[in-house]
């Protein structure tokens, strides 16, 4: 279900990528390998010009920028980790707990109590893990979603990537951008046999079981509240980022409740929004595939895959993952 992109809606004019199943750069005409819609979106009278479409450079500017004013992000002093063992990978799938104390040995809990982190909190209990079974949304789970739509945009790093997209000609208004970030992260679709079982927000930040497996689950705060609890067993981890500051970038192993991730990997000690910024970026400019991006001089991808079994708003795709 995980596919590059089939149209040129918001593409014309990007780098060819030979993991792209069709293409939009003006070259493809001349080798034949344009996608259907590519008159449509970029032809002379299309609807997106090729200046709208995000170049490579402009990822990597734009990300930058969103590092530079992520304001809520953890200190140095705000997080200690343990990271104990450091798995070859031919022991990450293995199921062995290599680590015997928890992976986050002090958590300054006064960053829960800032706004974005506060909503973002709330969110996380309103899920069921097991896929195949129905999520029931209520009122107040609803109004959950929407306040912490509305403490990310008060912030400095999300007007940031509102700006950007809207001189991209994505959205005309900050309201039908916050309308498209509910649709794409919280609209809810089948995983299971039909039932709306997931979303976006809940398969990446919550996290969800799957054919007796951790599915998704890629966000620090989710697991330093699970660990507390006692629910989540810190293994290993595989890859521990450049970073001396946050955030940084941690590819991890762990069981919930003994469903067992592999391969986890998370941003650690970076605000809510600055993920839910940056996931949202890569999965506007470039889903399907490896959206490139620095921080602090570092590289990184981050790589979002869209839904493809069922849409919004006359065609519009809905998050299936994201992950750094």
């Amino acid at each position: 279900l995980y596919t590059a992109p089939d149209s040129c809606e918001g593409r014309c004019g990007e780098p060819f990528s030979e993991e792209d199943e069709c293409h939009c750069h003006p070259e493809c005409e001349r080798h034949h390998n344009c996608c259907e819609d590519y008159e449509r979106h970029c032809g002379p009278d299309g609807f997106s010009s090729s200046s709208d479409s995000i170049t490579d450079q402009e990822l990597l500017e734009l990300s930058e920028q969103l590092y530079g004013v992520d304001h809520n992000k953890a200190r140095p002093s705000d997080i200690a980790l343990n990271p104990q063992h450091l798995a070859d990978p031919d022991e990450t799938g293995d199921q062995q707990d290599r680590s015997p104390q928890p992976l986050y040995k002090y958590v300054n809990e006064e960053l829960f109590s800032k706004p974005t982190y506060a909503s973002f909190i709330k969110l996380l209990d309103n899920y069921q893990r097991a896929t195949g079974r129905e999520e029931e949304v209520t009122a107040e789970e609803l109004r959950e979603q929407d306040r912490f739509l509305q403490e990310v945009m008060k912030t400095e790093l999300m007007k940031r990537l509102f700006a950007f997209l809207q001189g991209k000609n994505r959205y005309g208004s900050e309201q039908e951008f916050m309308q498209d970030l509910k649709e794409m992260w919280f609209g809810l679709y089948s995983r299971g046999d039909g039932e709306q079982d997931s979303s976006g927000f809940e398969h990446v930040f919550s996290g969800e079981v799957k054919k007796g497996k951790v599915s998704g689950f890629h966000n620090w705060i989710r697991f330093y509240l699970l660990e507390k609890q006692g629910v989540v067993n810190y293994f290993s981890h595989n890859f521990n980022g450049p970073w001396d500051t946050y955030p940084d970038v941690l590819g991890l192993q762990f069981s919930w409740d003994g469903f067992y991730k592999e391969v986890g990997s998370a941003f650690i000690g970076s605000s809510p929004e600055f993920e839910f910024g940056l996931y949202s970026l890569c999965f506007l400019a470039r889903p399907g595939r490896a959206c490139h991006l620095s921080l602090g001089g570092h590289g990184l991808s981050v790589q979002t895959y869209p839904w493809t079994k069922s849409t919004y708003g006359g065609g519009r795709r809905f998050i299936a993952t994201a992950y750094v």
